[in-house]
């Protein structure tokens, strides 16, 4: 009894057109694009992608999208080099594209003015702010410096990190220690 092996049927000129397709999207497909000294991943939806940013949201990166003219669903490394140009030039005017009540930098301590403040120049006004309250001995300041809780937390029962405080019991096995001979 011979078995007779299944042949496979061949591919259909639909599947073939399709792998075809996906292979040319991933030719062109850019896996990194560079906004705002960012890296960005290129797999993602436009939008998806820049929240990737620091200090850039959903509802942010929606706005920056349509401001650009770019579709938010579409994919980011497949963009024309003119649509990315675009999408770039709206992240970096955020403080004209979005609401006062939307940006994240309102009435600034230094300069008093409203800025949405987005990637490693969101990590330095908050390292700034935080020397400012410690300079100023801020009870926020203080607490910052000491590793403590700062928003009001319970401290009694939780947040025990660090030294262990508390009673240490004598290994078992451990011989006693002598008591030091007396002297005459």
């Amino acid at each position: 009894m011979a078995k007779e092996k299944a042949e496979k049927p061949e591919k259909t000129e639909k599947v073939k057109k399709v792998d075809e397709k996906k292979k040319k999207e991933d030719e062109q497909l850019k896996h990194i694009v560079r906004i705002l000294n960012t890296d960005l991943e290129g797999k993602k939806q436009v939008q998806m992608a820049l929240t990737g940013l620091k200090g850039v949201g959903r509802r942010c990166a929606f706005i920056f999208t349509r401001n650009a003219g770019v579709d938010p669903r579409a994919t980011l490394g497949l963009l024309p080099d003119d649509q990315i140009d675009a999408l770039k030039k709206a992240v970096e005017e955020a403080n004209v594209a979005l609401p006062v009540w939307m940006r994240n930098r309102r009435e600034d301590f230094l300069t008093g003015e409203d800025k949405h403040v987005m990637g490693m120049d969101l990590n330095m006004t908050l390292r700034e702010d935080l020397d400012v309250m410690k300079k100023s001995r801020s009870y926020k300041g203080i607490r910052h410096e000491r590793g403590l809780r700062v928003r009001g937390q319970r401290t009694r029962s939780t947040g025990r990190t660090g030294a262990i405080v508390g009673v240490s019991r004598k290994k078992e096995g451990a011989p006693a220690a002598t008591p030091a001979p007396a002297k005459e």
